[in-house]
């Protein structure tokens, strides 16, 4: 809202005094007011419901027509100051996505000694009809005010996480046997619970029995239920968590308040019993509101300067992920500076090679091409641009970055700049390894353990 707001005091009104606003109205105002309201009557909704009904279409919540002259009387007549009494409401038609509405108020009557005002209530579409009418009656201001108001928050509808449905699945499965890795903080025992009470993991903890019951006194919570494998240390956690996992008693690791790398190395001991051909690699799976499907990005945690070798294991690993999941020929996009290949520019070589070996079978069950830089890898706009031709280009699903230092940044920039949910996870083991931050919020831990105890489910069935 702009300007400045003036409001008027209960003698300067007079009968006849109007004031007006006009708005817009699309689907994203009838997601945001169900999304506010809760009112998700599928009459505003579902296009195809609402096709039975008697108007044919959906229709706009008429609360938000009736909340305009709220708006009206708050801001501009009487404005600022101006306390809502009654309010009578016909809705006379009804108000369809696109139409442009005017919330008008006309003052009826002043009602002396009680500083009260009576005001008419309209508002009409853009052809004129009137869709709502009624009449308020309000407790005019007593002070007299001009405020110039501040910006109003942007109000963003966001889509149900991409992610959401793997979660409900996974929640539909037994729990999955967890080696939570070290639980000797507040923030890891808190996860432990979270995880447990959501029915995703059965967990064990692993660590210093003193040290872990010292973080649940700290977090206010009970150790009721819980198994607990005495260790001295967390690099004897990580060694006992690693060795439950290769004799199948735990099928998912989750780390808890000891370093990555700690518990990293135990995995990839050559006695540990979990290496496997593949190198192990990172992926956050994140759900960005600005993109249209889900999407991973890989490695941003764990290879800082991956070879070429390394890089065809890490694509292979977050494209087994996608396939566990149900996207049969992932699209990969490998990213660069530039779409075309460019011998001073190391990533783009790798870029073009790995496409190459994708092509003949040496990464499978994807769709691979590079180099792309970041907007041709998922804008179409961008594609059509510049002339791509490309199955890849502004349709990627696994976003391979040339080093972790540019997928760190990526990934963070997504999260905090785009409002994305990462969820995280390690492959390339023997079992899935959930890797959250401290900061991560329950969002994240909740989808990165969904997306653990598929990976674990699924490898059991053999569809790895």
């Amino acid at each position: 809202m702009t300007g400045t707001l003036t409001n008027y005091l209960f003698h300067q009104m007079k009968i006849g005094d109007r004031a007006s606003l006009v708005r817009h109205v699309g689907p994203k105002d009838i997601e945001l007011f169900a999304a506010v309201s809760g009112d998700a009557n599928p009459a505003h909704l579902d296009a195809g419901f609402a096709a039975h009904g008697p108007f044919g279409h959906v229709v706009v919540h008429g609360m938000w027509t009736a909340a305009l002259i709220s708006a009206v009387l708050g801001t501009r007549l009487p404005g600022p100051g101006t306390i809502y009494l009654d309010q009578q409401i016909r809705f006379n038609k009804p108000v369809s996505p696109g139409d442009t509405i005017t919330a008008e108020v006309e003052v009826a009557e002043l009602i002396e000694g009680k500083n009260r005002v009576r005001l008419t209530t309209t508002a009409r579409n853009q052809r004129g009809e009137v869709v709502l009418s009624g009449e308020a009656l309000v407790l005019a201001p007593v002070e007299q005010v001009t405020w110039v108001p501040g910006d109003l928050p942007e109000a963003v509808v966001l889509p149900k996480g991409r992610w959401q449905g793997f979660v409900e699945e996974a929640r539909a499965l037994p729990p999955v046997r967890a080696a939570v890795v070290h639980p000797c903080s507040k923030s890891a025992i808190l996860g432990a619970i979270e995880v447990r009470d959501e029915g995703l993991l059965d967990p064990i903890l692993i660590g210093p029995g003193a040290k872990i019951r010292a973080a649940a006194a700290e977090a206010g919570v009970a150790l009721d239920g819980f198994r607990i494998e005495e260790t001295e240390h967390s690099h004897a956690a990580a060694a006992r968590a690693v060795e439950l996992a290769a004799c199948g008693k735990v099928q998912v690791l989750v780390k808890g308040s000891l370093h990555s790398d700690e518990l990293l190395a135990a995995v990839v001991s050559k006695s540990g019993g979990l290496r496997t051909e593949r190198r192990i690699s990172h992926v956050y799976a994140m759900d960005v509101p600005a993109y249209r499907k889900p999407v991973i990005v890989t490695d941003a945690a764990i290879n800082i300067a991956p070879t070429l070798e390394h890089k065809r294991d890490i694509c292979q690993n977050a494209v087994d992920l996608m396939r566990l999941l149900g996207r049969d020929q992932p699209k990969v996009a490998v990213l660069a500076a530039v779409e075309t290949v460019n011998a001073t520019m190391p990533a783009t070589l790798d870029a073009a090679a790995l496409t190459v070996m994708a092509a003949r079978g040496q990464i499978t069950g994807a769709l691979v091409d590079g180099p792309l830089a970041f907007d041709n890898a998922i804008s179409p706009e961008a594609v059509a641009t510049k002339g791509i031709v490309s199955q890849v280009a502004g349709e990627a699903d696994i976003l391979l970055v040339p080093d972790l230092e540019a997928g760190n940044m990526l990934a963070k920039q997504l999260i905090y700049f785009a409002g994305a949910t990462a969820a995280g996870l390690v492959l390339g083991a023997r079992v899935p390894i959930v890797l959250t931050s401290r900061a991560d919020p329950l969002s994240a831990r909740i989808a990165s353990a969904a997306l653990a105890k598929l990976v674990a489910v699924r490898k059991a069935e053999g569809k790895a």
